[in-house]
């Protein structure tokens, strides 16, 4: 069985999904995987799923909405796993191993794949693309507007990016420049204010002889950033337009990809679970 938060809420048992209709549920559910292991105040339960919403009995309100967790649960994994839905003093606590929750698997599978970025791309590609075949959504999609799911949620989605930044670095260290560009295309029109997926798009181009192409990137994007944000480039990609524009020789290295992606710690892969 999984808990699948990385895309709408729900819960995988042999491969099929189970939809969650109520709101209220899905939320407490949502609230919990993000803390497997850990109990959670009834408060702060409570400021999730009803904040600013007028109760006259929140207490009861939490023991009805989790009786229905522990139904769904028993229901969706033909067993009883609706126990691990335990209440304990002042809260409630989801007693499930970390490795059941999606996001957590995608944590750690993520982490894995960037630490082999420099010693083997291929097996880092095939981590990372594994990892992101986990989602199917935008995270938490519809886990509610209480502030824990919606921090989470940034969170996740932010590293997704950075996962997907990663692949696609494996991929051109890989020698696959030509198939990761009409990909960077698509992401960079998605994406137009991440840089990191410019940068990667101007290499990969300027690798299939595309300079001009990818000097025109770097325009879209530094047009962007100036209209929406009132920002000039960050230094990796006035770097990245120097080199071309220079054509210079370490544009065909290895060590280009690393240069800025390890220049720093970069501590959203650096555990294998989120610090929600």
């Amino acid at each position: 069985m999984e808990i699948s938060i990385l895309g709408p809420v729900s819960i995988a048992h042999d491969g099929t999904h189970r939809e969650i209709k109520a709101s209220k549920v899905r939320a407490l559910l949502a609230t919990l995987a993000l803390e497997a292991g850990r109990a959670v105040a009834r408060v702060e339960l409570a400021e999730e799923l009803w904040a600013g919403q007028p109760m006259r009995n929140t207490h009861n309100a939490l023991q009805v909405t989790a009786t229905r967790v522990r139904k769904i649960l028993d229901t969706a994994a033909g067993a009883s796993v609706g126990a691990a839905l335990r209440a304990v003093p002042k809260g409630y606590l989801l007693d499930l191993p970390a490795k059941w929750i999606d996001s957590n698997r995608f944590l750690d599978i993520a982490a894995q794949g960037t630490a082999q970025l420099t010693k083997n791309p291929l097996h880092a590609a095939e981590l990372l693309e594994s990892s992101l075949k986990l989602w199917r959504g935008p995270a938490l999609l519809d886990a509610g507007d209480g502030l824990r799911c919606r921090g989470a949620a940034a969170l996740l989605d932010e590293r997704r990016l950075v996962a997907w930044e990663d692949l696609i670095t494996a991929r051109i260290a890989l020698g696959r420049e030509r198939e990761t560009v009409p990909e960077l295309q698509q992401l960079t029109a998605r994406y137009p204010l991440r840089e990191r997926f410019c940068e990667l798009l101007m290499l990969a181009l300027y690798r299939t002889g595309r300079q001009s192409e990818a000097l025109e990137a770097y325009a879209a994007t530094r047009r962007h950033l100036d209209e929406q944000l009132g920002v000039r480039p960050g230094d990796g990609l006035l770097r990245r337009q120097a080199q071309i524009l220079e054509q210079a020789p370490d544009l065909n290295d290895l060590s280009v990809l690393w240069e800025r992606k390890f220049s720093a710690s970069r501590s959203a892969t650096a555990g294998s679970r989120a610090q929600y």
